[in-house]
């Protein structure tokens, strides 16, 4: 009987020991109650004291946090709408005011930090035009955001630690619409391009048919140029050769006539005795 008393004794002071005890993990953060009272919540991970029925533990998960955004619609500055596809990474900072304020519960952080991270977005996108959004580097973009929403966060004892846009798109409406100024633009500068390029062309035809003519009629200088000295040689040529045989080259000119006029006709009407035939006469 004396045996079994002392087992039970020591179940329950071990019971109680255990009841006395308790952990916190790398990953989390725990708060310590005293009658519903937060007394204490910075405990590092390990082994930890506490008074049964009158201290309570609760603890948080500390790791990093998704919030994977439903598409919203947001208004630019000039006025049109973009479909924007985001997500947010953040973690429990102040686990006190975070229990405080959402009572710890991820879904209502989350339901309140998306309200926060959109009402950024409403307000920076409100600035740009859609050109701008879409040409815009998105790290721009997030560091912005990431610095608007960071206090309102706080206040809920969160901390984010990444906001990303994943996608902007455009309405099927707007999309039509920017699509069809893109191309009446790209057709513009087309134009602009081929009025250019055909004025270019005009202007190298013109120089080249300038520069033709100019080439045409230097050679044509230098062709006659050449012609009247060649034919000042050959006269020249002609005038001496004629002058070592007189009678020789009154033969052979008398002989190149007679090609000519009987090759092209075949009457004539002369003297007989006419120097034309002179020739023709056997000479004694």
């Amino acid at each position: 009987m004396t045996q079994n008393k002392i087992l039970v004794g020591f179940g329950a002071l071990l019971v109680i020991g255990m009841m006395c005890l308790f952990t916190v993990a790398e990953t989390e953060k725990a708060i310590k109650f005293r009658l519903g009272e937060i007394v204490k919540n910075d405990y590092e991970p390990g082994l930890h004291f506490k008074w049964p029925l009158i201290n309570n533990v609760k603890k948080f998960d500390k790791r990093i946090q998704t919030m994977d955004a439903k598409p919203e619609r947001f208004l630019t500055a000039e006025k049109k709408n973009v479909i924007v596809d985001s997500f947010v990474k953040w973690r429990i900072g102040d686990v006190t005011t975070f229990y405080t304020v959402v009572a710890g519960d991820i879904d209502q952080a989350n339901l309140r930090l998306d309200q926060i991270v959109k009402d950024a977005f409403r307000g920076e996108f409100g600035k740009r035009n859609i050109k701008q959004l879409l040409s815009t580097d998105r790290q721009v973009i997030r560091d912005v955001l990431i610095k608007n929403a960071k206090p309102l966060a706080a206040d809920l004892g969160m901390e984010i630690v990444d906001v990303q846009v994943m996608r902007i798109d455009l309405p099927e409406e707007v999309s039509s619409s920017v699509f069809r100024r893109m191309e009446a633009e790209r057709e513009r500068v087309a134009r602009e391009f081929r009025s250019q390029g055909a004025e270019a062309a005009e202007r190298i035809r013109a120089d080249a048919d300038r520069q033709r003519v100019v080439t045409i009629a230097n050679a044509f200088r230098d062709a006659e140029m050449l012609r009247g000295e060649g034919d000042a040689k050959s006269a020249e040529i002609y005038a001496k050769a004629y002058g070592e045989d007189t009678e020789f080259f009154t033969f052979y000119r008398s002989l190149n006539a007679y090609k000519k006029t009987f090759s092209s006709s075949s009457m004539m009407v002369l003297d007989p005795d006419s120097d034309f035939f002179r020739y023709f006469k056997q000479q004694k």
